[in-house]
């Protein structure tokens, strides 16, 4: 009788640097995916930890094991991988931080869709887990939706935005054929360019909406990741350089489309989550994000800013390339949000054109009188004054150029979304009053001691602004600052004692609310934010292997 053919299996690529207390969890993810993981291949980049103690004492008793230990630590994560696929033995390939986990069943879901695609690349739905609190976030969910074959990259543009190498499974013998490899040496955003030499050797590819990976977020962690830790202008200039690099791949290797839509990307992602930075940092910090982004941003063509020239990514843009000099920082951080928020002031021509401002005329927003209301970047201010005998929360929707008083907004409602990811609570809705100034304004009632309850902890507020046609737009709202409005507060209550509230501007602006029942509630949120301080202010952080 003839053989029966083994079935297909993956080998799995685990790398690591000093990480002692969360690769033998990533290791063993690999191991519980059952037969579809022949081969686990674990690169310590040169650990001084305990590391290769604990890689060795796994692999004694584990066959499928095999470890390879850098002599020297590289500084980037591009080396290890490829050590670890040179290691390789399987016919397909999938790679694994030392922080982060497989889920159960994820390498089997992604090798049944390659047999039956006979797809080079299988990408599956990965998930940002953010730790302590396990809130998960999807990673690029549209993409992720549904089964789907790919036929060539080109087909679906949208596959630039995931950068991520670790949620796919890759035929070991395409990434040979092609030479495929990681970027050498101290390296950051190593993802972007690897995905993009496999984006131009055009494989196929098929989409999977199982979740096959969940990247780990440690935040108050003792070393902040090398894309969460921003305090030097290192970072941005290597994920500038990083774009660069992966706009050049595509468009030589003929993919004129892939490499605009690697641009637009950059624009709406990469552009919008960076522009929040300078706001919040010194003078100095300042002048150089400017600088850099200018000189970036001048090797974009036209046509890269007017394919929506009304969008947050390519407006920002078009206003650090007309100023030579920082500025609108606060204002430029709103518009960099999600949603985005255009704050005033709203400044036209003498003719009536509609400009970011008088000084800058140059930055036309003509776009913005023909853009769908749901899509405006609207601006709402809140104001939230904690009280013993209850909250009122005030809000004023800011006219847009005529946009917002045609559309006649009805009314508003609020709603506070929970950080630990419970469900939304405190929906009310309010009419939307027009004041002499030209604005809208709505009060809602806030139950702090509700917000106090199980759960307690960090909320945002969340907006939906409705109009006379049925239309509405969902928002966040931009926090007022000045006069005591965003200062901590203990306050009385019936049904906790105390409440410690902190109104509050998020990282971009926005309106959000800590609340702590009691004194033993109100310890650890101030921890908390203590830590988040000191990780915040800290230059002289090491780097790891998270993104």
């Amino acid at each position: 009788m003839p053989a029966t053919p083994e079935p297909p299996a993956a080998s799995v690529v685990v790398i690591g640097y000093n990480d002692a207390a969360h690769v033998t969890d990533a290791v063993r993810s690999a191991f519980a995916q059952g037969p579809a993981v022949r081969q686990v291949v674990a690169v310590d980049d040169g650990s001084t930890d305990r590391s290769p103690q604990l890689l060795a004492r796994l692999a004694a008793g584990e066959p499928r094991l095999s470890v390879v230990r850098r002599a020297a630590n590289s500084g980037g994560c591009g080396s290890p991988r490829n050590d670890g696929l040179a290691a390789v033995t399987s016919p397909y390939v999938m790679f694994l931080d030392s922080d982060d986990v497989l889920p159960a069943g994820a390498v089997a879901a992604l090798l049944a869709a390659a047999a039956r695609t006979g797809a080079e690349v299988t990408a599956g739905r990965c998930v940002r887990r953010e730790l302590p609190s396990g809130r998960e976030h999807p990673w690029q969910p549209d993409l992720y939706a549904a089964h789907a074959l790919v036929a060539h990259p080109s087909r679906r543009p949208r596959l630039v935005h995931d950068t991520l190498c670790v949620n796919k499974l890759y035929r070991t013998g395409f990434l040979h054929e092609h030479g495929i490899r990681f970027p050498e040496g101290p390296v950051r955003y190593e993802d972007f360019v690897f995905t993009a030499r496999v984006l131009a050797a055009a494989p196929r590819i098929a989409l999977v909406p199982e979740t096959v990976y969940v990247w780990q977020v440690r935040r108050a962690a003792g070393r902040l990741s090398l894309s969460l830790d921003r305090a030097d202008i290192g970072n941005w200039r290597a994920r500038t350089r990083a774009c660069a690099l992966a706009h050049d791949i595509l468009l030589d290797a003929g993919h004129q489309e892939l490499a605009r839509a690697a641009r637009a990307k950059f624009l709406d992602h990469d552009l919008r989550m960076y522009a929040r930075e300078p706001a919040l940092r010194d003078a100095s910090y300042r002048r150089a994000w400017w600088a850099h982004t200018r000189a970036h941003l001048e090797r974009f063509e036209a046509a890269d800013f007017e394919a929506d020239p009304a969008a947050p990514g390519p407006l920002l843009a078009r206003v650090v390339l007309a100023s030579p000099q920082p500025r609108d920082l606060g204002r430029l951080r709103e518009l960099a949000a999600r949603p985005a928020r255009l704050c005033p002031p709203y400044a036209r021509t003498p003719d009536g054109t509609p400009v970011w401002s008088a000084d800058l005329p140059r930055v036309t927003l003509t776009a913005l009188l023909t853009r769908p209301v749901r899509l405006l970047p609207l601006a709402v201010d809140a104001e939230l004054r904690p009280r013993a005998r209850g909250a009122r929360l005030r809000l004023r929707l800011h006219e847009l150029y005529g946009r917002v008083a045609r559309a006649e907004p009805t009314e508003v409602t609020t709603e506070w979304r929970s950080r630990a990811d419970g469900p939304p609570v405190q929906r009310r809705t309010a009419a939307l009053t027009p004041a002499a100034d030209g604005t809208w304004s709505a009060v809602a009632p806030v139950d702090l001691d509700e917000l106090g309850g199980p759960g307690a902890g960090t909320w945002d507020l969340r907006l939906r602004v409705r109009f006379a046609d049925g239309t509405h737009r969902d928002l966040s709202a931009h926090a007022v600052p000045g006069a005591g409005r965003l200062r901590r507060r203990a306050l009385p209550s019936a049904r906790h004692g105390l409440l410690l509230v902190h109104p509050y501007a998020t990282h971009a602006g926005a309106l959000a609310l800590r609340v702590a029942p009691g004194v033993r509630g109100a310890v650890p949120v101030i921890g908390a934010r203590l830590r988040r301080l000191l990780h915040w202010r800290r230059s002289d952080r090491g780097g790891d292997y998270r993104r």
